[in-house]
């Protein structure tokens, strides 16, 4: 059997249009705006000379991120969570998500007793908000720590693995790579895969939204996804040497 079109054109295993922009942030340590087809999250890496209590005297540095969505983000108007004076189950859920995946990929005894905080604001949502803010963040969170190793805070190889993330899913019993929201909303499974440039797995997140999967079909949406995940990888190195580039 033939793949499917999709809605917007794409085939079952095609990415939307991916893009990494620079220079919306003047003062952040690293700063790219990503965008997944309509979905476009400001991620920014923000460096601080110190460590939470907990990692006080260990010599250890740390990761971590927050993630948002602005008010016209989606289709109408939702109310700041700053406003309502606490977090979302969601917003919470997924910025930890981000901060455990980008401390995969880092040696945090070479950052020194320093933090790198990660800001994902999701300027328009149409799906994958969370798996662009791991994609995008290791991009700003890459450029943040080369500017350390240029400037010799820390030694290079603090970086030990590049990653990137894709969300999968089940629609009609076909596999679907890259899911926007009309898709995500109406999918009998939802997966979202972080990966490392090498094919490891950092972190596997999936729910059977309408109809129970297979160990088959669980299989074929981790290799949908790690291909995807693939051409990620390689727009972001991309994207780094052309920063390298025009340093």
């Amino acid at each position: 059997m033939g793949q499917v079109m999709r809605e917007d054109g794409r085939s079952e295993t095609d990415l939307r249009e991916v893009r990494f922009n620079r220079g919306l942030s003047s003062w952040a340590e690293g700063a790219v705006l990503i965008e997944f087809g309509k979905t476009k999250v400001l991620c920014t890496a923000s460096i601080e000379e110190r460590v939470p209590t907990f990692l006080k005297g260990a010599g250890s540095g740390w990761i971590t991120a927050e993630y948002g969505m602005l008010p016209r983000s989606t289709a109408t108007r939702m109310e700041r969570e700053a406003a309502k004076g606490k977090q979302s189950g969601r917003t919470q859920e997924i910025q930890r998500l981000i901060g455990r995946s980008l401390r995969a990929c880092v040696d945090l005894s070479l950052l020194g007793e320093r933090t790198i905080k990660i800001d994902c604001d999701v300027l328009q949502a149409d799906g994958g908000t969370r798996t662009a803010g791991i994609t995008g963040g290791f991009v700003a969170l890459a450029e943040a720590i080369k500017g350390l190793e240029i400037a010799g805070a820390t030694p290079k190889g603090s970086i030990l693995r590049q990653i990137a993330a894709i969300s999968v899913g089940i629609k009609n019993g076909r596999v679907l790579l890259d899911l926007d929201y009309s898709e995500d909303s109406t999918c009998d499974t939802d997966l979202n895969l972080v990966m490392s440039d090498v094919g490891d797995i950092i972190e596997v997140q999936g729910t059977a939204e309408g109809q129970v999967f297979s160990i088959g079909q669980l299989n074929e949406m981790l290799e949908v996804g790690r291909s995807g995940i693939e051409r990620l990888v390689e727009q972001q190195k991309e994207y780094l040497e052309t920063l390298e580039h025009g340093r």
